[in-house]
């Protein structure tokens, strides 16, 4: 057959096979339409075709899986400053509590920050309207609005010498006072991810374990689009620290966020190696694409590390406990992962309005990188021995212990841990069996009395040198 010929065939194929598609695609939109228009038309009670619109992609994505949906109005904005790390507000994070709003903290250095609004302040009207039977999802819609307009806030404080941490209720607020309004301008409110042990008064993190010598946290509470250039900021400091013997990295709660950033947080502690890899659909069948390797050089090298994780753990926070627990490089302590296995996309539809959320990849840990997924569970499981799971009472102590360590507050407003009980070994168990397993610090008696003799050598031949034991 002339090549011309072939050509032809080869073309006319192709478009027949295009518009077979096409007719397929057009006969399933029609049948669609058609529904839609039947309601509209004979439905005994009517329904804007907005809704039913609505209603309908949220359907046909609810058959796919769990984690694929619609993302609109107060939802995409939710997600969007999730992964951003930013959005334009006052800079207060809220909890209900019996009787109304309750601020949980306020955002370091934001608009209500400075205004000095505090944790357990209750937040009563805002623009002047009641915030009685307000959910904290509407209160957040109402607080957040363009850069540069302005909100007024009533905010009730707590009754004197009642604290700030809130449990159930609101017993310790003062409701004869008068709330003070407040006007605040909103402003692009940036959030962190990458917590230390507590705060500073200036705001800034102390990464050093209180009562724990040599031996840092690191909190990270989601993957967005800055967490990889804050916890390079925090190992920096932290890798300055002589004394420096383990390090704890925290992903206890973390829902998780970026696949991009698990994967550079990942690769700040290897060298070399598979990170992860994702397996997408590819012609009808599912195989393995994009492996994600390490890149030469790490931080902390040497330094031994325990991962903290619980059944809140998902998505890219079980990537990186996979990842260095397979490496060997860190120990994992705490209740086994939520077990999210795979990988959503989100796709801005055509509307301008709306986000779809699809699964479109699975993953693969290290160790099992070449085998199968197929229906089975995921997770990450604690090493052997280091599997530890907190009731759920033990579990809001923490957080509203965590929660006061986490505002400022003058050294002088903190009390004395150690004579309180109040130590992080003392108050978190899971913590505590992961101390257990980095390197117990050394004999700083004797690092002292060798010290005293500074101008001794130590060794011999070439290679002696002299102790320097000031310092510590």
């Amino acid at each position: 057959m002339p090549t011309r010929n072939l050509l032809i065939l080869v073309l006319l194929t192709v478009t027949s096979l295009v518009a077979w598609v096409a007719h397929g695609h057009g006969q399933r939109s029609r049948r669609i339409g058609e529904v839609l228009a039947v309601i509209e038309r004979s439905s005994l009670r009517p329904v804007a075709s907005d809704e039913l619109e609505t209603a309908a992609l949220e359907a046909i994505v609810a058959r796919l899986d769990e984690h694929s949906a619609i993302v609109d109005g107060t939802a995409r904005r939710e997600l969007e400053a999730t992964l951003d790390q930013q959005f334009g507000g006052v800079g207060l994070e809220l909890m209900a509590a019996e009787g109304g709003i309750v601020v949980h903290a306020p955002i370091v250095g934001g608009p209500a920050w400075r205004a000095g609004i505090v944790a357990g302040e209750r937040i009563v009207a805002i623009d002047g309207a009641s915030t009685a039977g307000t959910s904290v999802r509407d209160a957040v819609a109402l607080l957040r609005g363009d850069v540069g307009s302005a909100v007024s806030v009533a905010v009730l404080a707590p009754a004197s010498g009642a604290g700030v941490e809130v449990g159930g209720g609101v017993d310790g607020l003062d409701v004869a006072a008068q709330p003070r309004v407040l006007r605040l301008v909103r402003e692009i409110v940036r959030t962190e991810s990458v917590l230390g042990d507590r705060r500073r008064p200036d705001g800034t993190w102390d990464w050093r374990l209180e009562g724990e010598p040599g031996v840092c946290l690191v909190r990270i509470t989601g993957f967005g689009e800055r967490t990889p250039a804050e916890l390079d900021a925090a190992l920096q400091a932290i890798a300055e620290m002589s004394d420096l013997r383990g390090l704890v990295i925290d992903l206890r709660g973390n829902p998780g966020g970026l696949l991009t950033a698990a994967v550079e947080v990942c690769d700040r502690f290897l060298d070399d190696g598979l990170i992860v890899a994702t397996r997408r659909r590819s012609g009808g069948a599912v195989e393995a694409v994009d492996p994600r390797r390490a890149t030469a050089g790490q931080m902390l090298a040497g330094v031994p590390i325990a991962v903290l994780i619980d059944g809140l753990t998902a998505s890219a926070a079980e990537i990186v406990a996979a990842c260095l627990q397979d490496h060997g490089r860190a120990v994992v302590v705490g209740s086994r992962s939520f077990g999210k296995g795979t990988v959503q996309s989100i796709i801005p539809l055509s509307d301008g309005r709306r986000l779809l959320k699809l699964t479109t990849a699975e993953y693969r840990r290290p160790a099992d990188a070449d085998e199968g997924q197929g229906d089975g569970p995921w997770g990450v499981t604690p090493d052997a021995g280091r599997e530890i799971d907190v009731p759920a009472q033990a579990r809001e102590s923490l957080a509203g212990w965590r929660r006061l360590r986490d505002q400022p507050s003058p050294a002088a407003d903190r009390p004395a841990a150690a004579s309180a009980g109040d130590l992080p070994r003392r108050i978190d168990q899971v913590l505590a069996t992961a101390l257990a397993a980095l390197p117990a610090p050394a004999d700083l008696r004797g690092e002292k009395e060798a010290a005293g003799h500074a101008d001794e050598p130590v060794g011999s031949g070439d290679a002696a040198t002299t102790r320097d034991g000031g310092g510590r």
